[in-house]
Formats: structure tokens, C-alpha cells, sequence
């Protein structure tokens, strides 16, 4: 496993950024830099599920299998990515998704005078990373545009 650390320094509060990043709507903007159609299904409370699902080949949904394993309001979240989803059916059991799992993404929100610093850490296969590398710049830059609106 490959750590990934990515950063924003976004003109608003924490309690802003936090809202804008989690809130339904907003989260569908931001996260469409990872792909068109994103969306989350659950809850962000501490222990709850939570799947991060967006459309794959022929209409269906697919996505990625999680536990949100903290969440200190405006402060921090951690995410527990546990297996992929495929057609309705997770998988948490498979050699491809025993070879990853757990991998975890953390938020960090820092206060900085009059604004947020955001930290990204996030857990991934090395085969994954430029991807990674590519498109969360992408994605932080939408999601600092919709906070500072």
C-alpha cells in the first residue's frame, strides 16, 4: 500500500468546508473529477456504512464498500474502505480486495486564521496512485471553488 497526501487551503471556515464537502449536493460536485455520477449512500456517523457508488458499464452501479471509522464534526473524518461493489453484491472476501483492504482515507481540516486547510491521506495499490495523483487535485480545486462562493 501506497499512502497519497494531497492538500487545499480554502478561503472559509472549517464548518463550511466540512458542510459543502459532505452535504449530498455538493459532494456530487466535487467528487465528479473521480467520476461522472458519484454519490455516497449511508451515513457519515462514526461506525455507520457508507458506499461511494457511481455508473460503470451497462447502467449499473458500482463502487466502493466502507466504514466511516471516526468523525470528529469539522475537525476530521476517516473512511475504511472494506471491498468493492459490483452489480449489487460487495465483496469484501475476494484475493483482489484481501489484497488492499483495509485501506483507509482520513480529511483533516485545519483551522488557519480566516480559513481551512484541508488534508487529504488516503491508502492505495501502487497501480492506482497516478490516478489518484491526477484526478484529486482536479477535485480539491472544485470543491475550494464551491466553498469560497
Amino acid at each position: 500500500m501506497q499512502t497519497l497526501k494531497f492538500s487545499a487551503l480554502i478561503n472559509a471556515t472549517r464548518e463550511k468546508v466540512w458542510d459543502t464537502m459532505l452535504q449530498d449536493t455538493t459532494y456530487r460536485m466535487w467528487t465528479k473529477e473521480f467520476s461522472e455520477g458519484s454519490h455516497y449512500e449511508g451515513s457519515w456517523e462514526k461506525g455507520s456504512e457508507i458506499r461511494f457508488l457511481g455508473p460503470v458499464e451497462e447502467g449499473d452501479m458500482g463502487g466502493m464498500y466502507s466504514r466511516i471509522k471516526e468523525n470528529v464534526e469539522h475537525e476530521f473524518i476517516s473512511i475504511e474502505h472494506l471491498g468493492f461493489i459490483s452489480k449489487g453484491i460487495i465483496d469484501t472476501t475476494s484475493e483482489g480486495v484481501k489484497k488492499w483492504t483495509p485501506a483507509f482515507e482520513n480529511y483533516i481540516l485545519l483551522p488557519k486564521e480566516n480559513q481551512t486547510e484541508l488534508l487529504i491521506e488516503m491508502e492505495t495499490s501502487p497501480e492506482y496512485a497516478p490516478m489518484f495523483e491526477e484526478m484529486w487535485p482536479r477535485a480539491l480545486s472544485t470543491l475550494k471553488n464551491l466553498c469560497e462562493k
